[in-house]
């Protein structure tokens, strides 16, 4: 039934972002809903969210095929139960039921960042390869790792956990997750910004950073790594840091799974080039000669789509018989 709308829903924790799509990957619609921080009232949301696109659009719910959503926390493929997302007060929260019975529709649910890597296989810096390793640093550090076509889940829905590989063995940063050390701590934007100011506190060395802070109070990731484009020694240290642990994580998922597509995601990866090369400098440091031979480093070129483009892939896959 390739003349159906597919539906991909990305849930955040700011905004849900939603979208009909083609059975081919063209976007007919997409736009967002504010996100209840509660949790409570997020599936009523969607599927009055829904109804009002179809009407404004003039159809009814026979032209979609069903829903694929990515939720934040790890997932249960096959009951589509959440097991916990803080942020909404989620704990074995049976979304894939609560979407079913307010939409009408049939639904498949995922991890966010594992949806996010199926966009971008699909659609965008994946380019159909069918073994990717796809990592989002924005706030967090997420990350989605595809093999063969088919996305690694686990035996209980945490694979592709690429932020919380252990960086800093002794005396790293504490996690959220709980642990220390993780990639998260370093490569996030958060993480970027509390290395910086440690950086400035350490040292009276001249940056242009240090004048940021004193006039604003803070500073963000994208300008730790304009200032080092700019030449900035301090910011350069930190953004080296920062790369040299990122290439690190890779280059060691990549030497067990021997990608051929490597993205890098998420709102800090609008540093470009300067962060894509920097890691792939250190991604050949230390991958296996003829894994980084076979790898490819590139930017996401989906950005906020890749999460309902991948959610729409779930439909056409997993839901094909609707």
């Amino acid at each position: 039934m390739t003349d159906k709308w597919l539906v991909g829903i990305d849930l955040g924790g700011t905004t849900i972002k939603m979208a009909f799509i083609s059975h081919y990957g063209e976007m007919i619609e997409k736009w967002e809903i504010p996100t209840d921080k509660s949790g409570k009232t997020i599936t009523t949301d969607i599927a009055k969210a829904i109804d009002a696109k179809l009407a404004e659009l003039g159809q009814t719910k026979a032209k979609l095929a069903g829903i694929g959503m990515g939720a934040p926390g790890p997932v249960n493929l096959e009951t589509g139960l959440v097991y916990e997302t803080v942020n909404l007060g989620w704990k074995n929260y049976p979304l894939k039921h609560h979407l079913e019975i307010e939409t009408g529709l049939r639904a498949v649910i995922d991890n966010d960042a594992n949806i996010a890597a199926i966009g971008e296989m699909w659609k965008g810096a994946g380019d159909g390869a069918t073994d990717v390793i796809c990592v989002t640093l924005g706030t967090g550090v997420g990350g989605g790792i595809i093999s063969n076509g088919t996305v690694v889940h686990g035996v209980n829905g945490a694979g592709g956990e690429i932020g919380h590989i252990t960086s800093v063995t002794e005396g790293g940063a504490p996690c959220n997750c709980g642990k220390e050390g993780c990639l998260e701590t370093i490569a996030s934007a958060t993480g970027i910004v509390r290395l910086a100011v440690e950086k400035l506190s350490e040292s009276d060395a001249q940056s242009s950073l240090r004048t940021l802070y004193a006039e604003n109070g803070s500073i963000s990731s994208r300008d730790v790594f304009e200032a080092s484009e700019q030449g900035d020694a301090l910011a350069s240290e930190v953004v080296e840091y920062i790369t040299k642990q990122l290439g690190l994580a890779l280059a060691n998922l990549s030497n067990g799974l021997n990608p051929e597509k490597i993205v890098i995601g998420g709102g800090v990866s609008r540093a470009g080039e300067h962060l894509r090369k920097n890691t792939e400098k250190y991604f050949k440091r230390y991958a296996f000669p003829r894994v980084a031979e076979g790898a490819s480093i590139s930017i996401a070129t989906l950005g906020n789509d890749a999460g309902v483009i991948g959610g729409a892939w779930l439909v056409k896959t997993k839901l094909s018989a609707v």
